[in-house]
């Protein structure tokens, strides 16, 4: 890391997901908050088809709104494009553009890549880093893969004894066109089992996109058919009634265990169904109670469990784990977000802000965090 300047983070958002405005609107939270004392920053966007390019840093730009969806192709600086290439020292990113791109601009201390979704956070972009060899914060390859994959997210804390919901998996074989109608039934009896209602979503999907609550088999395959058009593997799982409850988790410090915030309890937006995208991030009445008003003893139960399932699948960084607190005391485990939503609405930085952490020290914490991680594959 060269002493004659900041630390140098590429911070990039976008990306080909459905959640490609979350992610901008996560950037702009986060570039509105960097310590620019510290940091120089370099805002990258990952375009809707692919493409890597220069953008505005100006947070006001990114912002989330019912009228306006932030994009990179909004903020897109023109005719710069970038490309990670491999490279010695610190990590290389290729610029082309206009003359007066320094010539150093590429050179990249770590990268932030807050992407939501497919082609992101999903171990793609991950494995493309470590390729390159180009230091990055968040969770390894096969963490962001499987806490991306909702059913292998599952087996694996299923097998960590984690308590998880009943749910069923509706693979392409089992509902393509060429499927037998015999394996059609099946997942459909099987779904039937669950009770009603119950909730069809992507199985590699978030922010609730292509997610539908279902009150009754004359609407299930309509529901599957809707998340089909996010991912050919699909989620049905068994509704479960309680309170919604999320925890932050970050990397232990100086490789110590997993740590976890204060529980944050979800408030849902009286004119949306569910937890759905327009309920998270434009219900004007969507919050947040922090700390969960949940007794004592089942908030520090769900802080341990947020660090099993940080575990479980070998996260690192960060994430946010998602509960469901049951009007008979129980805690049943939802999911875990590898790269969870930074922007105004999302909980994970408010958990840690209510914690002691304000934003400029979170992300101080996750960026010094990758810088100390060794070279090569995590």
């Amino acid at each position: 890391m060269s002493e004659r300047r900041k630390i140098r983070v590429a911070v990039v958002f976008g990306g080909r997901s459905a959640e490609h405005s979350v992610s901008c609107a996560s950037a702009g939270l986060v570039l509105g908050a960097i310590d620019r004392e510290r940091y120089e920053v370099v805002p990258i966007g990952i375009a809707r088809d692919g493409r890597w390019v220069l953008t505005s840093g100006d947070p006001a730009r990114l912002a989330l709104t019912s009228g306006d969806l932030p994009s990179v192709e909004a903020v897109a600086t023109p005719g710069v494009s970038v490309a990670p290439r491999a490279g010695s020292g610190a990590g290389m990113l290729a610029v082309s553009g206009p003359a007066e791109v320094p010539p150093d601009f590429g050179e990249v201390d770590v990268v932030l890549p807050l992407l939501h979704g497919s082609y992101g956070e999903d171990g793609t972009l991950q494995g493309l880093l470590e390729m390159t060899g180009i230091r990055y914060a968040g969770a390894g390859v096969l963490a962001s893969a499987a806490g991306m994959d909702k059913e292998y997210m599952k087996i694996l804390f299923a097998a960590r004894g984690l308590p998880i919901g009943r749910h069923v998996v509706v693979r392409e074989r089992d509902w393509g066109a060429g499927a037998p109608a015999a394996e059609r039934k099946r997942v459909l009896d099987e779904i039937a089992e669950l009770g009603w209602p119950v909730f069809v979503k992507p199985a590699r999907g978030g922010s609730s996109i292509g997610t539908t609550r279902v009150t009754g088999p004359a609407d299930l395959e309509a529901a599957i058919e809707d998340a089909r058009q996010h991912d050919r593997k699909v989620l049905v799982e068994a509704a479960i009634k309680g309170a919604e409850v999320e925890c932050a988790v970050l990397e232990g410090a100086d490789g110590g265990p997993p740590e976890a915030s204060l529980p944050g309890q979800v408030v849902i937006d009286p004119g949306s169904q569910f937890y759905d995208f327009h309920a998270k991030y434009l219900g004007e009445q969507t919050g947040m109670i922090i700390p969960a008003p949940i007794p004592a003893a089942a908030a520090e139960r769900v802080r341990q469990l947020a660090c099993a399932a940080f575990d479980a699948i070998s996260c690192e960084g960060l994430a946010r784990v998602d509960f469901f607190y049951t009007p008979a005391g129980g805690i049943v485990l939802n999911e875990i977000n590898t790269m969870p939503g930074m922007t105004p609405a999302s909980g994970f930085p408010r958990m840690w802000a209510a914690s002691g952490l304000p934003l400029p020290e979170l992300i101080d914490r996750i960026i010094t965090t990758a810088l100390r991680k060794p070279a090569g594959p995590r």
